[in-house]
């Protein structure tokens, strides 16, 4: 049974104990226990989504080399690690074995991180992508950031900031009603690690783009504006308002 965004399945456990499953925005399977836990969750697998584009649909601005190596090797290692890592979560929690358990925890972040960040990622990009968003978004972008150039220029330079790998972000703050500029180091999940809400991720690992523009960060960020897709950043923002 293919699961899909927003929708529950019902699995029963022994003694009716059931499970709702719920596959996320950002393609993850989240469990919510409707009774009190009494056997393991059966899930499905992750499993690498596809791009909605070509990979060389985002030339010149990222070449078709780099999104096949991104997408095919470093995405599918993120998913191929954590279903491994939740597998022997599973069997340490089977057990009983809380060492083990707490011992994956980082292999845990690192994988779960990476196949989050890099499902947003992908949608935030388009071949018809660029410009500048409008109607509430860009409403919002001008009441928190002043003007879309003050905007850019500030997700730009923490971009660049980043120290190593790592990703720069546009989130929603939920409790303060605003958006939020952020960097997360490695592959940590924005929500995960600073609660707020991802809507626009720009990926800064150099795999993201050292093929075509080497060390030269400050290129490929000049150059990803023209493959935004505020159409879907647009539609994220108006989700997480609700």
């Amino acid at each position: 049974m293919q699961l899909q965004v927003g929708q529950y399945l019902i699995i029963k456990g022994n003694r009716h104990q059931d499970t709702e499953v719920k596959r996320s925005c950002c393609g993850v399977v989240c469990a919510k226990l409707v009774a009190p836990l009494g056997c393991l969750v059966s899930r499905q697998k992750h499993t690498l989504p596809d791009l909605p584009y070509d990979y060389g649909a985002l030339e010149p601005h990222i070449n078709a080399e780099i999104m096949q190596l991104h997408h095919s090797k470093h995405h599918a290692t993120y998913v191929n690690n954590l279903n491994v890592a939740e597998e022997k979560y599973k069997e340490a929690l089977a057990k009983g074995d809380v060492t083990a358990q707490v011992s994956l925890q980082p292999a845990l972040k690192f994988n779960g991180g990476g196949h989050i960040n890099h499902t947003i990622f992908w949608t935030n990009l388009s071949p018809n992508g660029g410009g500048e968003p409008k109607g509430e978004l860009m409403e919002a972008i001008k009441r928190d950031f002043g003007s879309f150039a003050n905007f850019k220029e500030k997700l730009t330079a923490v971009s660049v900031g980043v120290q190593g790998s790592g990703w720069g972000w546009l989130g929603y703050n939920k409790e303060q009603g605003r958006l939020q500029i952020a960097a997360c180091a490695n592959q940590d999940p924005l929500q995960g690690t600073t609660g707020l809400i991802p809507l626009l991720g720009i990926d800064v690992w150099e795999h993201a783009y050292y093929l075509q523009y080497k060390n030269v960060r400050p290129d490929y960020l000049k150059a990803i504006w023209n493959v935004i897709n505020w159409e879907n950043i647009s539609s994220r923002y108006a989700s997480c308002k609700k």
